[in-house]
């Protein structure tokens, strides 16, 4: 079953209908029944829940899901509760060296997504405990339609793309419409490479209001 919003579902039916979605939907099928995997799948597609394709003005894009219990959600980096995963905190580090942002105590992002920050990861599904073990399924695939679809947008859109595996989809975008802001991981094994002091967040905020938009709240509120 595919969880998805109205408006996502007409703009990417086409792909649902495609041989290799249908093997990966297959694949997973098998994974849920067999094994456990996160998200659950009420949430896969929670990043195009809460963030409609005519309302997105950020889109932020992850690796895979967390691999470990309570964390996954479908939205990239943000955990639906629990610990701070690292990489969260130093994106939280950054927040706050730029723009003076409290660092919360909870790690959920769901408010950025209802601002138009689209979450997204490049592989949807992650085995418990394995990172990268849904890699080459299909799911590659399938987000690189979803930032095709994006990029064809007429509004600029700011992407954030932190990593290697991020920088990839750079080609899919038209950067004399759109806004790319790339930089290192926030890993803790490559933040001080240039992560931090990126400037991101500032930098995407000039950028939206310069083109007549509101400007992303960052500030995660504490539960």
């Amino acid at each position: 079953m595919i969880y998805i919003s109205k408006n996502w579902l007409e703009l990417l039916k086409d792909e649902f209908d495609k041989d290799y979605f249908k093997h990966l939907q297959q694949f997973l099928s098998d994974e849920y029944q067999k094994t456990t995997v996160y998200p659950e799948d009420k949430k896969v597609f929670n990043a195009f829940l809460q963030t409609k394709y005519n309302e997105i003005k950020v889109v932020i894009l992850g690796q895979d899901p967390y691999i470990n219990e309570n964390q996954a959600h479908g939205l990239c980096f943000s955990v639906e509760s629990g610990a701070i995963p690292p990489s969260l905190k130093n994106i939280y580090k950054e927040i706050q060296s730029e723009l003076g942002c409290d660092i919360p105590n909870n790690g959920n992002l769901t408010k950025w997504a209802r601002q138009g920050v689209l979450l997204l990861n490049s592989v949807l599904t992650v085995k418990s405990g394995i990172s990268n073990s849904h890699k080459g399924k299909g799911w590659e695939k399938f987000t690189h339609e979803v930032i095709r679809k994006i990029a064809e947008k007429d509004t600029p859109v700011v992407f954030m793309l932190w990593g290697g595996n991020a920088k990839k989809v750079v080609e899919n975008i038209d950067l004399s419409k759109h806004f790319v802001l790339s930089s290192a991981h926030p890993s803790p094994l490559s933040a001080s490479n240039g992560f931090f002091g990126n400037g991101h967040f500032k930098k995407c905020n000039e950028f939206l209001v310069a083109h007549g938009k509101t400007p992303i709240d960052w500030q995660i509120d504490n539960i």
